[in-house]
């Protein structure tokens, strides 16, 4: 069975690779995170109108440019808007959860293992010495 994409040769060909994918994985987490602070504010905006009388006047920015409308018209309008965010968010999770599992299979297949900035500081303590860390106070005979 042939794969769909070339095997990377070298060790630094599959780091960027990975390196690749937990990038777009970051980036659907920060798109998530900003998709779900609009659909909060969409909330809180229906919240605030939605008792309101529908003949009030209120005002909408669509594109750059604040139209003047009444609550009767922009209510579905904003309602619409929030559930196709939140639909954009369900699919968004969706691809989320597909990236994950392809990082996840990518890092069985090569053996990726990442290391804690714990361990990295462990490594780098053995190596130069156990003094890191260390906090000097003043002399004892500086008290003159």
């Amino acid at each position: 069975m042939a794969s769909k994409t070339e095997e990377p040769i070298n060790e630094q060909a599959i780091a960027n690779i990975y390196s690749a994918m937990r990038s777009e994985i970051t980036q659907i987490y920060s798109k998530i995170t900003e998709l779900e602070m609009e659909v909060s504010e969409h909330s809180l905006v229906i919240n605030a109108i939605q008792p309101l009388d529908p003949a009030r006047r209120c005002y909408r920015m669509i594109g750059g440019v604040l139209v003047e409308r009444t609550i009767r018209e922009v209510l579905p309008a904003v309602q619409r808007n929030k559930e196709g965010i939140e639909e954009v968010i369900a699919r968004l999770n969706e691809a989320l959860e597909k990236k994950k599992k392809e990082i996840s299979d990518f890092e069985a297949k090569y053996k990726i293992r990442i290391r804690k900035p714990d361990e990295v500081k462990e490594e780098g303590g053995r190596k130069e010495g156990s003094a890191q860390g260390v906090l000097v106070g003043p002399a004892a005979g500086s008290n003159e």
